[in-house]
Formats: C-alpha cells, sequence, structure tokens
C-alpha cells in the first residue's frame, strides 16, 4: 500500500522527493498511512474540496480490500 500512495502522490505534486509515507497501526488493528508533502504541494493533494483526497482513499481502500486488510490515509501535510 504504501508504494502505491508513494507512487499516486507523486506523479500529482511538483516536489515529488518530498513525498513521505509512514506506516503505523490503527486503534483497531488497521494499517494507517501518514502521507507528507511539501507545503506547497498539499493544495495539489487535496484538491478542491477534497476530491482528490477522497479518491486517492477510494484507490488506497479498494486495494487494501484485496489483501484483506483495512488501511486508511492521513493527510498530514
Amino acid at each position: 500500500m504504501k508504494e502505491l500512495l508513494i507512487y499516486i502522490v507523486s506523479h500529482l505534486v511538483d516536489d515529488p522527493d518530498a513525498v513521505e509515507v509512514i506506516e503505523r497501526d490503527g486503534e483497531d488493528g488497521s494499517l494507517v498511512l501518514e502521507l507528507h508533502v511539501a507545503k506547497d504541494d498539499i493544495g495539489k493533494v487535496i484538491g478542491r474540496q477534497g476530491r482528490i483526497a477522497k479518491e486517492i482513499r477510494t484507490v488506497i481502500r479498494g486495494a487494501s480490500n484485496r489483501e484483506g486488510r483495512k488501511v486508511s490515509v492521513d493527510i498530514v501535510g
């Protein structure tokens, strides 16, 4: 999941070298991916009214269903 998220986001931002994803365990045994991007690129990842962020989460959730694990994405910035 981490690699998929990095791949998607690095193609959206101006500074792909600043993209970083930290994996941590959630409270309910799920996997939480914390997405860090450059300050200037945060708007490109979130999109208008959060549409891009919502679609990124949808893609990651769909891919995680194949693995049978719950995954969520937190955009930290």
